[in-house]
């Protein structure tokens, strides 16, 4: 399999993007967890090369302030919901129209938002959801800013140690993070609704990091749930993960 590419797109307010590209056939949006990247979720453990070899285009974005992409320190760059329009931008300059669409934890997040206002993937994938998850994420959102804050007086066994050594691990910039994490919203009234086309929803056995994923299927109109081994953290690791999703998008 050949390597994936790295392009660069420049979102409306300025922000340079950037999306790796991997495969040839039906397009197949994927976007990454928080503090991780594109090839941390979908290339590392083996999910593009698996999409890959069943026909499909992968495309893995970074998001803002993650990866190769730009992580800028201007408040005024991170109004509420800026990962869901950065998304819906990214399809709009590919010019997609006949797509599928995934995300993991974030991703999925992000996904919702996106698609609740408007994009229209023929399948979605919302990995690493529970119901909670979006719909309560004040909680979430202290716990990961309470992770920073306590970044370098943290130990084994604290509840946020290993989220301070994925950050370390990916050595994330703490001040473009403290700016992002706030942008993230509620699903908001609707946005549930608009899942009319096939969704999976994949999350590990060991996984209730972001709530019940059984109930997120069934809040959903068209969705079936799948469950993986693993944690939230351990679960996008296991060969069954990248094999459901690659099964999923090419069903017919």
């Amino acid at each position: 399999m050949s390597e994936p590419q790295i392009h660069y797109w420049t979102a409306s307010d300025g922000v340079d993007l950037a999306y790796r590209e991997i495969g040839e056939g039906r397009p197949v949006v994927l976007v990454h967890g928080l503090f991780s990247d594109g090839v941390t979720n979908w290339i590392k453990f083996g999910a593009a090369a698996r999409l890959v070899e069943s026909g499909f285009r992968v495309i893995m974005p970074d998001l803002r302030a993650h990866g190769l992409s730009d992580k800028p320190h201007d408040p005024a760059l991170y109004s509420d919901g800026i990962l869901g329009r950065d998304l819906a931008e990214l399809i709009a300059h590919l010019k997609l129209d006949d797509y599928d669409l995934g995300g993991f934890s974030l991703g999925s997040r992000t996904v919702v938002q996106a698609v609740g206002e408007g994009l229209t993937p023929r399948r979605a994938i919302l990995a690493g959801m529970g119901l909670e998850g979006l719909t309560g994420w004040l909680r979430r959102k202290h716990f990961f800013l309470d992770a920073i804050a306590n970044l370098e007086t943290s130990s084994r066994g604290d509840p946020h140690w290993l989220a301070i050594q994925f950050m370390k691990t990916m050595k994330v910039d703490l001040d473009a993070a403290k700016l992002l994490l706030p942008t993230f919203i509620d699903a908001a009234p609707g946005w549930l609704a608009a899942f009319t086309m096939p969704t999976l929803v994949l999350c590990g056995t060991e996984d209730e990091d972001n709530g019940s994923a059984p109930r997120l299927a069934k809040a959903l109109p068209n969705a079936t749930y799948a469950p993986v081994p693993g944690t939230h953290m351990s679960s996008v690791t296991k060969p069954e993960f990248g094999a459901a999703i690659a099964a999923f998008v090419g069903a017919t």
